[in-house]
């Protein structure tokens, strides 16, 4: 490289190599080893096992994505963390500066197309950039909505024409972009869209009216994506530039955190949008919204990791510093354990954003294998593992909320002084569980999906449901336990995915077509869901780590693991017990119980020690080091 430094030159010289390699051959080779791979399809890993073999982690990150993570941390470093107070208090300009600085560096360019100045890198290295910049506070927020929700829709639904004009400024970061769904009365429920779209009489423009409400980027940005219904009735995209006659924004909005993302409403008032304009076709508007928001979700995850990383390594900085009887607090076991906590949430969500990125990085190069076009490969990946999006947006935005909570409660009283930047994290972090769709939201669709992928063959989960309702009425299996590396832990994960196979069983079997009425039911099921697909995850990693490095090298994550393992069968028990007595009595409910209480069974463990040797080696470091 021309520099030692990446942030001199940015992302360009990163990439400068591979970027002149044979981009067909390589692609030809990362589709057939994906082909090899038994890659699981969204949903499956309830009903098979998967291989710590094949799932990828941080640790098989490559020597380019880690300098790019590197770069990443850096532009923070040297561009944002020094004037955040100026962005918070929204000095004009500050914010889309930021953005164009780091368009010339390449981070918005990541996941583009070469075609149109981007640099091409796969779905992961895309994610690992919106994990590195997600500690950014509010200009995070800025560069997620507008590499995403604002970039996107025009990437994947634009005309070749749409793309040629508008995809090389946005993501050169010339232009910035914005998106626009949201009304006052349309939050959860985007279809209930108001805002109304007519042809003019001579059929050369749309005229808008209507409004839209919470809009990102929208005090600077340039091009937005807009939803209306043409005729009252048919849900539409288009794209919509600054400046176009009826086009108006509101005041800044004045918000509890991210206060210096801009956030506006917008108007429109016989506002003139040219027929050209119009992205995707006319009445599908829904495949544009519901189709970025997968790919949202997933990301919203990795900046949420990544806002993570950066609260709990101030907290242990702190917490090595603050001295009460005489010494640091972080010499107390009731610290060490909050530490500890917050640790584990970080490492497992992580192990899970990453293993289901990969998911859809194979599934897209399986799709431009089989000859789907580009737009639709990386789309379709992300339908694929619709459900695990849905599960890692819940996880994660309520992994940072646990963390900066805490990381308040650590710093004592300075931690409610805005003089410590754990203020700002803790009203930042508040938004992630509302926006992409509430957690509520998700948990729902959690559920929603998997049934309705099970009742269209896509996905079988009747052939297992009735393994396990078999099993139930067998003695069980009290033979020799099986002694190979990590067999009590596969063995748990085994029967946390038979437990969620039997309540949601029974509760089907039940309710029947209420079941979509229950939605308390329908969250139990989720949140159990969440639990087993994060330990699972978790325990993937942690076993190829120590096949790779041995166990005794694995210490910390094996204690990271093993903590995680033991509190995730309590959740699941408790999850299931409600669900379970609130649909069923009697004996059928008795049964339903045992089997319950059977399958969350976990081995004794000292939860304690294992926390404490987790922050020890965080308080050693003064950081987060996992």
């Amino acid at each position: 490289m021309a520099s030692s430094n990446p942030s001199e030159e940015g992302f360009w010289s990163l990439t400068e190599t591979a970027i002149l390699k044979n981009k067909s051959l390589k692609t030809l080779v990362m589709s057939t080893e994906t082909l090899k791979k038994k890659v699981l399809k969204g949903g499956e890993w309830l009903i098979k096992e998967s291989s710590s073999f094949e799932t990828f982690t941080p640790e098989d990150f490559s020597e380019e994505q880690l300098m790019i993570k590197d770069m990443c941390n850096q532009f923070l470093d040297a561009e944002i963390y020094p004037i955040l107070d100026r962005i918070d208090n929204l000095e004009p300009g500050l914010m889309k500066s930021l953005v164009t600085k780091a368009g010339e560096q390449g981070l918005l360019a990541t996941s583009f197309p070469e075609e149109y100045g981007g640099l091409g890198k796969d779905f992961v290295t895309s994610t690992i950039v919106n994990e590195y910049l997600g500690a950014g506070h509010s200009f995070s927020v800025a560069i997620a909505a507008h590499t995403g929700i604002g970039t996107l829709p025009i990437l994947y639904f634009g005309t070749p024409e749409q793309k040629q004009k508008y995809i090389p400024k946005l993501i050169s970061g010339e232009w910035a972009g914005a998106y626009g769904l949201t009304e006052p009365n349309s939050g959860s429920d985007a279809l209930g869209a108001k805002t109304t779209a007519n042809l003019s009489a001579d059929g050369k423009y749309y005229i808008l009216n209507g409004q839209k409400c919470w809009i990102t980027n929208g005090g600077f940005a340039q091009v937005y994506t807009v939803f209306a219904k043409v005729d009252g009735d048919k849900f539409t995209g288009f794209i919509i530039e600054r400046g176009t006659e009826g086009f108006t924004q509101g005041p800044e909005e004045h918000k509890m955190g991210i206060k210096g993302s801009s956030t506006v409403q917008l108007y429109f008032q016989d506002c003139k949008v040219p027929v050209e304009n119009v992205l995707g076709e006319i009445g599908k508007g829904h495949k544009i919204a519901f189709n970025i928001l997968n790919i949202g979700r997933l990301k919203l995850a990795a900046a949420a990791i990544g806002g993570s990383k950066k609260a709990l390594s101030e907290t242990v900085s702190y917490a090595k510093t603050r001295e009460q009887f005489k010494q640091p607090i972080s010499n107390f076991g009731a610290i060490k354990h909050k530490l500890a906590e917050m640790a584990i949430q970080i490492f497992v969500g992580e192990s899970a954003l990453y293993r289901t990125a990969k998911w859809v990085d194979d599934k897209e190069h399986e799709l431009l294998a089989s000859g789907k076009p580009s737009n639709e490969s990386l789309l379709g990946g992300a339908e694929e593992y619709a459900i695990e999006c849905a599960m890692l947006k819940v996880y994660g935005s309520e992994a940072l909320d646990y963390v900066v909570d805490e990381g308040v409660q650590i710093h004592g009283g300075n931690g409610f002084s805005a003089e410590y930047n754990i203020s700002r994290a803790y009203r930042d972090s508040r938004i992630n569980r509302i926006y992409e769709g509430t957690n509520e939201i998700n948990r729902l669709l959690t559920l929603d999906m998997t049934l309705k992928r099970a009742m269209g063959g896509r996905l079988d989960l009747m052939g297992p449901a009735m393994a396990v309702q078999k099993e139930l009425m067998s003695i069980p299996d009290f033979g020799n336990e099986d002694e190979a590396p990590f067999a009590k832990e596969k063995k748990q994960i085994a029967n946390l995915k038979k437990a969620i196979l039997m309540v949601a069983g029974a509760a089907v079997q039940k309710l029947m077509m209420k079941i979509e009425n229950e939605q308390e039911v329908l969250m139990n099921l989720a949140d159990m869901a969440i639990e087993t697909f994060n330990a699972e995850s978790v325990l993937l990693r942690v076993m190829k780590m120590a096949d790779q490095r041995g166990e005794a090298a694995c210490q910390h994550y094996l204690d990271i693991m093993r903590t995680y393992l033991y509190d995730a069968a309590d959740k699941v028990n408790k999850s299931g017990k409600d669900a379970v007595n609130s649909f069923s009595e009697g004996d059928e409910q008795k049964m339903i119980l045992m089997g319950l209480k059977r399958f969350t069974k976990a081995e004794p463990f000292n939860s304690k020690d294992a926390r404490r040797r987790i922050a020890d080696k965080m308080i050693a470091e003064g950081k987060y080091c996992y």
